[in-house]
């Protein structure tokens, strides 16, 4: 093993050190990643760069836990209906690595809070930054706002509506083909000057079918997400959302590959 025996590396990332070395495992306790959005892609994201030995989160969603997400989202469960998935999500982490240091904020991303990430106690920028939300309008003001400061990132595309688990894949979104998504994210960005080539992220080419996609289309609400109270706690304010099928398998195989490519560049393996 280089650079340390194996005495050195605490027991529960021994194997990771194994593949990636004392020195890719160290650049990954010692990095930062920003994860914003916590639904299926993003737990799936999260609880792997977690278990990669990442030692420091700051983790960003406004939302709370409802039935509906039991089905995909790792930090969903009955137990844990109604409360903040930044609150679940800092928890899991923790109990995952207890050395990790985890801040939150739970905003919706638009562009009066867009700043936040930014700024006050988050002024240093993180190593990476993961985008794992999951409506258009935050999407594109957190992707162009990375892309205009020249920071490291990788986001998710649309992977609701898709069957086949072998076409998830990594390229630009300049690329990416049959989402609805990435084409109106790449049509926004480039209005606002932003070169779509830069953008890396993780997308299926799999056609939705007609018979899959239920008369969806994408919405949005545009203001800021009221505060949460015990009246509104099981339904929050933000945004409507509509309802698509996705599953557990294909939502997962996004945020695992997300945390791959993170976990591979923070830790020099993909330099080699």
């Amino acid at each position: 093993m280089e650079n340390g025996n194996s005495q050195a590396v605490p027991e529960q990332f021994r194997r990771t050190a194994l593949i990636l070395g004392t020195d890719g495992l160290t650049r990954l306790r010692g990095a930062t990643v920003t994860a914003v959005g916590l639904g299926a892609v993003g737990s799936y994201a999260l609880e792997a760069l977690a278990r990669s030995g990442v030692g420091k989160f700051r983790i960003v969603d406004f939302d709370v836990v409802q039935p509906s997400n039991i089905n995909r989202q790792l930090f969903a469960t009955h137990e844990t209906v109604g409360r903040l998935k930044t609150d679940v999500a800092r928890e899991r982490v923790l109990a995952i690595n207890p050395s990790a240091q985890v801040e939150t904020k739970s905003i919706l991303i638009n562009e009066k809070t867009i700043d936040g990430l930014f700024s006050g106690d988050w002024s240093e920028p993180s190593d990476y930054y993961v985008d794992a939300i999951d409506s258009l309008g935050p999407k594109v003001f957190l992707i162009a706002e990375l892309a205009r400061r020249n920071l490291r990132f990788i986001s998710s595309m649309g992977a609701a509506l898709r069957l086949d688990a072998s076409l998830v894949q990594v390229g630009r979104l300049t690329d990416v083909v049959c989402c609805p998504l990435a084409a109106q994210i790449r049509k926004r960005l480039r209005r606002l000057g932003i070169n779509t080539d830069a953008v890396r992220c993780v997308y299926s080419p799999e056609p939705i079918r007609d018979a899959l996609k239920s008369g969806a289309t994408l919405l949005e609400r545009v203001e800021p997400a009221a505060p949460l109270t015990e009246a509104n706690a099981n339904d929050p304010p933000g945004r409507p959302r509509n309802t698509l099928g996705s599953l557990p398998t294909i939502v997962g195989l996004f945020g695992l590959r997300v945390a791959h490519e993170v976990m591979l560049e923070l830790s020099g393996a993909a330099a080699e």
